[in-house]
């Protein structure tokens, strides 16, 4: 343990010879009396007392040890829960919108098959179509073919 003179303990800690009186007297300081010079131990009450709890604060961040609040710690917890919600809120929203997406995507494709099919229906029909009138041209040409082959020979004859 080291002991300090009352002028040196008065600069250590700024405090007036005054106050260091009052702080004795209440028990805050532990002294002792050698040779008619007093002595403090600055180890005792120093922090409790004569350093104010702001100073406190700062000389522990000094040390760069964090001191941190329960309110703090509540915040920061409850903060990061709500941004967890909203994240997990707007994943659902954009799973929903997706789910919705492709419902329509599905529609739209069935829509298309079925517009397809038609198509390939009528392209059928079409086709036969125009088999039959081919096949009815052919016909034609043959049937005027003969009759005017027959007209031509019988006015030939």
């Amino acid at each position: 343990m080291q002991w300090m003179r009352d002028e040196e303990y008065s600069k250590l800690t700024g405090l007036e010879l005054s106050a260091i009186e009052d702080l004795i007297e209440r028990g805050k300081l532990s002294v002792k009396v050698e040779d008619g010079v007093r002595y403090i131990d600055p180890s005792k009450g120093a922090t409790d007392v004569v350093v104010p709890a702001k100073l406190q604060e700062l000389s522990q961040r000094n040390t760069h040890e964090m001191v941190v609040q329960p309110e703090f710690v509540e915040k920061t917890i409850g903060t990061i829960i709500n941004l967890h919600e909203k994240v997990l809120d707007a994943k659902d929203e954009t799973i929903e919108s997706i789910k919705t997406e492709n419902e329509f995507l599905r529609e739209a494709l069935a829509s298309l098959q079925e517009l397809y099919d038609e198509d390939r229906k009528t392209i059928h029909t079409l086709q036969e179509q125009l088999k039959l009138s081919q096949q009815e041209v052919e016909f034609m040409r043959r049937k005027y073919k003969l009759m005017w082959n027959k007209a031509i020979d019988e006015h030939t004859s």
